[in-house]
């Protein structure tokens, strides 16, 4: 039954700041929810803007949607996120975000350094192979940040 408040799919978007094509993209993987009409036309409950306004934040602060997606999992996806959820969520993001701020401090900081170097020796390179960490792992192509 479609109710007053129920959303289009161009209402969401336009209401969320996020692009149509977003909003089919986040039902896809399953972080909002809606339904079809008898008509074959999609609709949402109102509960899908906070719902984007969560993918929104995190996606700001470096989170990825499986990231995301993890932490929206314990609630049912048509679930109406309270205040209180929004903190158990946020809750679980601050580890990974204060190490992420770790990183990036301590790559701002050996910055100055490099300046100029230009090596970007996989040997040497404190922001490329801190502690040579890629020697560690044997040979061939290795990534510092996984």
């Amino acid at each position: 039954m479609i109710k007053n408040s129920d959303l289009t799919v161009g209402e969401l978007a336009a209401r969320s700041g996020v692009a149509v094509s977003a909003v089919h993209y986040y039902e896809a993987q399953g972080l909002i929810s809606g339904w079809r009409t008898a008509a074959n036309h999609r609709r949402y409950d109102r509960a899908m803007l906070r719902r984007i306004a969560v993918i929104k934040v995190a996606q700001s602060v470096g989170l990825s949607l499986s990231e995301i997606r993890q932490a929206l999992s314990d609630f049912p996806a048509e679930a109406k996120l309270s205040a209180k959820d929004w903190r158990r969520i946020s809750k679980g993001w601050r580890d990974v975000i204060d190490e992420r701020i770790r990183l990036l401090t301590l790559l701002k900081e050996q910055l100055d350094g490099c300046i100029g170097c230009g090596c970007l020796s996989l040997g040497k390179c404190p922001l490329y192979n801190p502690d040579d960490q890629l020697g560690q792992k044997g040979p061939g192509a290795r990534r510092w940040i996984e």
